[in-house]
């Protein structure tokens, strides 16, 4: 099956093949991983053109670990996702405290492509610096 209208494009992080010299290419259900982990990794303000991309997420690296601030910081990427990556569903996303390591969360999110109805996982982690 054809899978080109999930999308195609530069590697993330951007990466050249050693023996052809050319950007390495990530295409269809890779390319929507990498989509996702570009807007959590960017902070609203820091792309140039396009101030609105990203995720605030960002804004809470200083917040004390609390219930609040976990609330918060799943509504900014639910919110970052559905505005930034249309090609997926969210099912789920879940911001967990990572036992024994103060300040280190793991956002979990379930999504559903909705070309291809396949369903993924990706965890990304978060670490708040103080608070």
């Amino acid at each position: 099956m054809a899978k080109e209208f999930l999308g195609i494009g530069w590697k993330f992080p951007v990466k050249v093949d050693n023996s052809t010299g050319k950007i390495l290419i990530s295409e269809y259900e890779e390319n929507i991983r990498e989509s996702i982990w570009i807007i959590l990794a960017t902070s609203k303000g820091e792309r140039a053109m396009q101030p609105d991309f990203g995720c605030e997420i960002h804004n809470f690296i200083f917040a004390t670990l609390s219930m609040t601030t976990l609330g918060l910081v799943e509504s900014s990427v639910r919110e970052a996702l559905i505005r930034w990556e249309p090609r997926i569903d969210l099912n789920e996303i879940k911001v967990i405290p990572i036992p024994k390591t103060p300040g280190n969360l793991k956002i979990n999110i379930n999504y559903r492509v909705r070309k291809t109805n396949n369903a993924f996982n990706l965890v990304y982690p978060f670490y708040l610096q103080g608070g």
